[in-house]
């Protein structure tokens, strides 16, 4: 049981909290009040305040769009302005454009172009929006005079700065492939840089707003009169240097042995020149100062002049194609793409028919000559045949795009070319076999007959162009090995050909030296021709090219010359006959003669004296020019002749044969030696 005092002390604990919860319950209550109060108020300024936002709405939406319509209107209105200020802008542009448009493009090019730009917008517009408009035919007549003008401008800029081309700028251009030092960007400026940004930009308006295709008619026709200007310049300078100086002006360009094609095109065709001094100087002189005789027209006549026409048209060609290809890039820079193919066809037309149609008379003149036997024209289309196939790879390219009739013009050129020349062989050839007997023609000492100096003198040209002559022989194979034609196959045709005209050649010969009825004579002139076509195949590369198909040929020449060296020794048997000891008297010393034995020794000095006087009167004047071949019948004949006279001076210039020894041993032995000694010299 609790004691009554702490009861009483817990229950005043319980009462004071009692009471405080009950203050705490009261303040509670008293803010819920006030806070509700509070929330009353909120709602109503809340409420006031929506009720104020829906009527500023209700008075701003109505502006806001009052003035989004405003503007609205100030733009419409504003382009309505710009609108109008560029259609009334388009009836100035006739008053605007009028004066420059009179005065040309002369000068201001820039200020024009943009003067046609505007008058072109104008014409749109008039036959867009107003057809029937007096401005629209005031434009159209500005415009077509505009555009008229252009062209007469893109005509005069072309005509005031196309300039012919100089022969020594060409002459350096083309010696540029040969110089080892050349500079790559060796080019021709045709127009300087404002004029070409011109002409171009004019072709380009002509192009895209003028409609016209006139211009490029235009270009043509002036680049196409200065191309073949100045090829044609370049062909008279050649004339007249070559008439005043004799030595036209060339850069050096080396003339190389072998025609094989290179990238160096041009060749001057220097063994024509030498040919030339050759010739003349056979067939005026022979081999020792004789002139022997042929049907065949002797290879000469060929003068500086012919030889500076030649070398004139492979310059020309060759300058052709470097100026056909700088042409083609001036080209480029003014004509569009897809016309400049066609226009640069046209462009070279003039100067590539002048130069085929030069060829072809070249050809013409040739043939004429082939059918009169004057095989030395042919000399003119070797080099130019060469020169023409080594250039056509450049050809090829530089005609790339033209038509058909364009590319195959060179092809046609060289294929008649290459008949032409295969005729004048097969016909030289013939020619060479039936040369006739002419006994007024045959060289009276026996020496080199014109035919072999003419024959051999020709075959050795083909050295410096074997190539080209064996592309001209294979043009007329049909067998199928010519259709893998290669450069072993043309030697071998090449050698067969020289093998074939030395044949002909030796059995015209044999024909020939019967006209002579002496046998001794007859074996002197088979021996110098003879000797002489195998020291000339000896003396040039023509001994490699006749091994090739025929591996004897040099064996069986010797074999011909000691023959013949042979025949004329048989001669001398008549003389030698005469001392021989057969026959002769056998006698012992100090045993008188009897008459008939004296009789017969004088007889025998008789016979060699007479033999050998006339032997040496008769073949004193006839001619061995060869030097070493002269000695060696000389020393062998005399070694023959002093052993038999000297055998027989032995036995019997002691004898008592005769009472007037002198009369009958005329010689020693040293004087027979001497007189043989002077055979074949005609000075003596």
């Amino acid at each position: 049981m609790i004691p009554p005092q702490e009861a009483s002390v817990r229950r005043r604990e319980i009462e004071d909290k009692l009471k405080q919860e009950e203050e705490t319950l009261s303040f509670i209550r008293d803010s819920l009040e006030k806070s509700d109060q509070l929330t009353k108020n909120m709602v109503s300024i809340l409420s006031s305040f929506e009720s104020r936002l829906m009527k500023l709405e209700n008075s701003i939406i109505p502006v806001h769009k009052q003035t989004e319509n405003l503007q609205r209107l100030q733009e419409n209105v504003e382009k309505t302005l710009s609108c109008l200020d560029h259609v009334i802008s388009y009836y100035h542009v006739a008053s605007d454009t009028e004066k420059i448009i009179r005065e040309g493009p002369t000068g201001r090019l820039e200020e024009y172009l943009g003067c046609m730009a505007k008058i072109q917008k104008a014409v749109e517009y008039f036959q867009d929006n107003n057809p029937d408009s007096p401005e629209l035919n005031r434009v159209k007549f500005l415009f077509e005079r505009g555009k008229e003008s252009l062209e007469s401008e893109f005509r005069s800029l072309m005509t005031r700065h196309s300039k012919v081309v100089s022969p020594v700028l060409i002459l350096d251009l083309i010696s540029g492939d040969d110089e080892m030092e050349a500079p790559d960007d060796m080019t021709l400026e045709h127009l300087s840089e404002s004029v070409l940004l011109d002409v171009n930009r004019i072709s380009r308006w002509l192009v895209e707003y003028g409609r016209n295709q006139d211009f490029m008619n235009v270009y043509y026709q002036i680049r196409s009169s200065q191309l073949d200007r100045s090829i044609k310049g370049l062909k008279e300078h050649f004339r007249k240097s070559s008439s005043s100086s004799g030595v036209p002006y060339s850069p050096a360009i080396p003339n190389k042995r072998k025609d094989t094609p290179t990238k160096k095109p041009v060749k001057r065709p220097g063994t024509i020149r030498k040919a030339q001094n050759l010739l003349k100087q056979y067939s005026q002189h022979g081999l020792d100062g004789k002139k022997g005789g042929s049907n065949l027209i002797p290879l000469e006549g060929r003068d500086d002049m012919l030889d500076m026409e030649i070398d004139a048209y492979i310059h020309c060609v060759s300058a052709f194609v470097k100026l056909a290809q700088s042409e083609y890039q001036l080209l480029m820079d003014i004509i569009p793409e897809h016309h400049q193919k066609k226009t640069f066809d046209s462009l070279i037309q003039d100067a590539l028919d002048g130069l085929m149609m030069e060829g072809e008379n070249i050809v013409s003149v040739a043939r004429k000559a082939i059918i009169r036997h004057d095989y030395s024209a042919v000399l003119t289309v070797f080099p130019i045949l060469r020169h023409l196939k080594q250039t056509k790879p450049e050809f090829d390219q530089v005609l790339q795009g033209t038509a058909a009739s364009t590319k195959n013009k060179l092809p046609g050129l060289i294929t008649s070319m290459e008949t032409t020349g295969a005729k004048a062989l097969e016909d030289f050839a013939d020619n060479i076999k039936n040369d006739p007997d002419k006994e007024y023609n045959m060289p009276k000492d026996g020496t080199v007959h014109e035919l072999t100096s003419n024959a051999i003198l020709f075959l050795q040209q083909l050295l410096d162009f074997q190539e080209t002559a064996g592309a001209m022989l294979a043009s007329q194979e049909t067998s199928s090995s010519a259709t893998s034609y290669n450069s072993e196959f043309s030697k071998r045709l090449l050698s067969t050909y020289i093998c074939k005209v030395l044949g002909n050649l030796q059995l015209n010969l044999l024909s020939k030296s019967k006209v002579y009825e002496d046998p001794a004579l007859r074996a002197i002139f088979l021996h110098n021709n003879y000797n002489y076509i195998l020291k000339s195949l000896e003396k040039s590369e023509l001994i490699h090219l006749v091994a090739v198909t025929q591996k004897t040929a040099e064996r069986s020449y010797r074999e011909h010359i000691e023959q013949q060296i042979q025949t004329y020794q048989r001669s001398w048997l008549k003389v030698t006959d005469y001392i021989s000891e057969k026959n002769l008297p056998v006698f012992q010393p100090g045993v008188k003669l009897r008459d008939k034995e004296r009789q017969m020794i004088k007889e025998r000095f008789k016979g060699f004296n007479d033999g050998l006087e006339e032997l040496c009167k008769i073949q004193k004047a006839w001619a061995i020019p060869d030097t070493e071949q002269r000695d060696k019948i000389r020393q062998a004949q005399k070694t023959i002749v002093k052993e038999n006279y000297g055998a027989f001076l032995h036995r019997y210039a002691s004898v008592p044969f005769t009472k007037n020894p002198e009369k009958y041993i005329k010689y020693r032995v040293e004087q027979v030696a001497d007189m043989i000694e002077r055979l074949f010299d005609t000075s003596a």
